[in-house]
């Protein structure tokens, strides 16, 4: 019964219900890992173009109807020859980039414009890279019938259905208009199924778009599910972070000793040692090139003064038996400062006796 208990904890520990950290978000996005739906990229692109279709119409008609004067009027009137067949494709292919050229670099914008409004700046080799894991084929086939797939294919018909829908919708809404087609002029008709194209790319794209968006809200719901963290990996992600925390104190312990070394050495360098007597030590020192006042060069509690006070007695330093005083030093002066201003006093006659001591022996 204990180890099927143990067993639920660390299954519970394993499972995936934490948000995920703002490290591994990083982390993720680095990778190439964001939230972000093709469809709005799709959607934002026809959407761009049909408009630029139906507000630079008339440039791009002239620019056909150049192409057509050239071509009768001057191309084929031409002797083909080597010179002849370059400076005819030259002069259309400058035609050409005229009328794909501004199309282009509308859809160019417009999916730059799309990407950033869903992730932001991003570059990342990541997603690029060659991996052997994508060629297996269990994997493979594991992926084509996951419920992401699934999803991915009601999605497809969906699109196909409401956007189908739509563009009936207008064919349905100028019937009129395509039924008399036959009566009006080639001019005429053209023009009205060029309107009839860019009307329908214009409801299909919004059509596109209005599903985008719900997609978005899917793939970020997702994304976010995706890359949840269990509180074993949220543990795991602070050590890295922060540090192990056995290593963490024992790197403090051996910075204590070292700390504590160095104290040491400095005792041999006191003026004096004031105690409690048993469990309290402080090491003073006074130097008018260093400080204005007597220092700290060393203190400790219990094991630390009995060291201190031994040391002290190696070098024939004096001992003073002060117990408040002792005891205040310890609390308020830190190891190499100035004694506190009210213990001036105290310390100079303590400091006075030692310099007579020291004088008669």
């Amino acid at each position: 019964m204990k180890q099927l208990i143990i067993l639920d904890l660390q299954l519970f520990a394993g499972e995936k219900t934490e948000k995920a950290t703002p490290k591994k978000r990083q982390d993720s996005r680095k990778k190439g890992q964001v939230a972000k739906s093709q469809d709005v990229n799709t959607a934002v692109v026809l959407i761009s173009v049909f408009l630029f279709l139906l507000f630079g119409g008339p440039y791009l008609i002239d620019i056909v109807f150049n192409i057509m004067t050239h071509t009768f009027n001057q191309f084929m009137l031409m002797e083909l020859s080597e010179a002849n067949v370059q400076t005819l494709f030259l002069a259309i292919l400058k035609e050409v980039v005229l009328f794909l050229g501004p199309i282009m670099l509308v859809a160019m914008i417009a999916g730059i414009a799309a990407n950033y409004m869903q992730v932001g700046f991003l570059f990342s080799t990541e997603v690029i890279q060659p991996k052997l894991e994508k060629l297996n084929p269990i994997k493979g086939f594991k992926r084509i019938f996951s419920m992401r797939a699934i999803v991915e294919l009601f999605k497809s018909i969906l699109k196909i259905g409401f956007v189908g829908i739509v563009t009936f919708a207008v064919l349905w809404s100028r019937i009129d208009e395509i039924l008399v087609l036959s009566q009006k002029s080639v001019g005429t008709a053209l023009v009205t199924l060029g309107s009839l194209t860019v009307q329908m790319g214009l409801f299909a794209s919004g059509a596109l778009l209005f599903l985008s968006l719900l997609d978005f809200l899917y793939q970020k719901y997702d994304f976010e599910k995706n890359i949840r963290m269990s509180k074993q990996d949220i543990k795991d992600e602070h050590k890295n972070i922060e540090g192990d925390p056995l290593i963490k104190s024992k790197i403090k312990q051996k910075q204590r000793e070292m700390a504590m070394r160095r104290m040491m050495q400095e005792v041999p360098n006191a003026d004096v040692v004031i105690t409690n007597p048993t469990h309290f030590a402080v090491a003073l020192k006074y130097d008018e090139t260093k400080l204005d006042a007597p220092y700290v060069v060393a203190k400790g509690v219990d094991f630390v003064a009995q060291k201190i006070k031994l040391i002290a007695k190696e070098q024939d330093i004096i001992t003073i038996e002060n117990r408040p005083l002792a005891r205040a030093l310890y609390s308020q002066a830190e190891i190499g400062d100035a004694i506190p201003e009210e213990f001036f006093k105290a310390v100079a006659e303590i400091l006075a006796h030692v310099y007579r001591i020291k004088k008669k022996i």
